[in-house]
């Protein structure tokens, strides 16, 4: 049989990529279903809680945009969603109206460390490697 082209190399690899990314994304969404929350909002979540790990702490909805696998107007509904479900707040940037702050609620920071171990380990199983240490808090990137 002849030897794959460079492109069809890369094409399977993509393949391969997109393959993980999907079962990923469905093993953190079935894990975290039963809380109200999908891998998108997790991720969310997730983020705002590293950037601003202190209670009260905002975080410039534009920083996230390059963060986030979503559109801009994918994630302005998301976050919109979020606000009426409780978990964050939105304010405008008094420097630059423009801008839109959002920090965690405290309903939303008691919720990310909830389900925080049930994305942990549904990473493990879908990317391999040790499942994470009960307690251990976050685990690097």
């Amino acid at each position: 049989m002849a030897s794959k082209t460079a492109g069809g190399q890369l094409e399977d690899r993509w393949r391969d990529i997109l393959s993980v990314h999907a079962r990923t994304m469905c093993e953190i969404d079935r894990a975290l279903h039963p809380h109200g929350l999908g891998a998108s909002d997790f991720e969310v979540l997730d983020m705002l809680a590293t950037a601003a790990p202190e209670e009260g702490e905002q975080c410039r909805v534009q920083n996230l945009v390059g963060r986030v696998h979503l559109s801009q107007s994918a994630l302005s509904r998301l976050i919109a969603r979020l606000e009426k479900d409780g978990l964050v707040t939105r304010s405008v940037c008094m420097e630059d109206r423009r801008g839109v702050w959002v920090s965690l609620t405290a309903r939303g920071r008691d919720l990310h460390a909830e389900v925080l171990p049930l994305q942990r380990a549904a990473l493990s199983r879908t990317l391999g490697g040790e499942p994470p240490r009960p307690g251990s808090g976050r685990s690097p990137r």
